[in-house]
């Protein structure tokens, strides 16, 4: 049995699995899972093609970049229609995030100065902001509607609208940052994360993958955290509370 015949039956099983694991459980979310699978298939397949070029053309990887950049923001914003102006946080939120963390690291620089470093780390962090600006953005509107009446008792009383969701808004961003510090918590302790194998299988000297990995731990933590709190800065303060559903 060829490679590719034994990877397609592995990956077959385990979608099995899956949705035998929602059936059990009700879930709903069978076409979710066979959807989010297949695209996963061709978008990296059309991936794997275009860093090809994008390496023998170093000026391609930022719109590599662009690309990612407006599909994170896209996902993110789609997540959290309820809160007016969402889009345009997550996009000033996420994108500041993502260049004030990699200016940092390409400055110092940390990393090489090459496109294949830009565009494999500027991918897994513009990822990690969209996670935390997607789980920022659902706990805040979350706590708006479980905790409307406190945030109206405090606008009677006189309080600014900020001042009224501070507390919502600080346990929506520091709830958003759990995944990412459980995650720098327990490297090497509970899984080896995908940087790091991905450079052993590469061929770097197990020293040089932990290095690479730590940087993109502190990286990610980094940009998570300045992101979710600049999207419950931006939210923090509205016009008018959401309306419940």
């Amino acid at each position: 049995m060829s490679t590719g015949i034994r990877l397609a039956v592995s990956l077959g099983l385990l979608l099995v699995l899956a949705i035998g694991a929602q059936g059990y459980g009700r879930l709903r979310l069978r076409a979710a899972v066979l959807t989010a699978a297949l695209r996963a298939v061709v978008q990296l397949a059309a991936v794997g093609l275009v860093i090809r070029s994008v390496f023998a053309a170093p000026a391609a990887s930022f719109a590599v970049l662009a690309v990612m950049a407006a599909v994170a923001t896209r996902t993110a914003a789609k997540r959290l229609t309820g809160l007016p102006g969402a889009g345009r946080a997550v996009v000033i939120a996420s994108l500041s995030a993502a260049a004030l963390t990699l200016g940092v690291l390409f400055a110092v620089p940390a990393l090489p100065r090459s496109p294949r470093y830009l565009v494999a780390l500027g991918g897994i962090v513009l990822g990690g902001t969209m996670t935390a600006c997607t789980l920022a953005g659902r706990r805040l509107l979350d706590g708006l509607h479980r905790r409307r009446d406190e945030v109206e008792a405090w606008l009677a009383l006189g309080a600014t609208p900020r001042q009224a969701v501070a507390d919502i808004a600080r346990t929506a961003a520091s709830e958003a940052l759990l995944p990412a510090l459980d995650q720098t918590r327990t490297v090497g302790l509970v899984t080896l994360p995908g940087a790091f194998v991905g450079a052993l299988l590469g061929g770097a000297s197990p020293l040089d993958a932990a290095r690479f990995q730590l940087v993109v731990l502190i990286a990610l933590l980094a940009a998570e955290t300045y992101a979710a709190v600049v999207l419950v800065w931006l939210l923090g303060a509205p016009a008018q509370l959401p309306v419940l559903e």
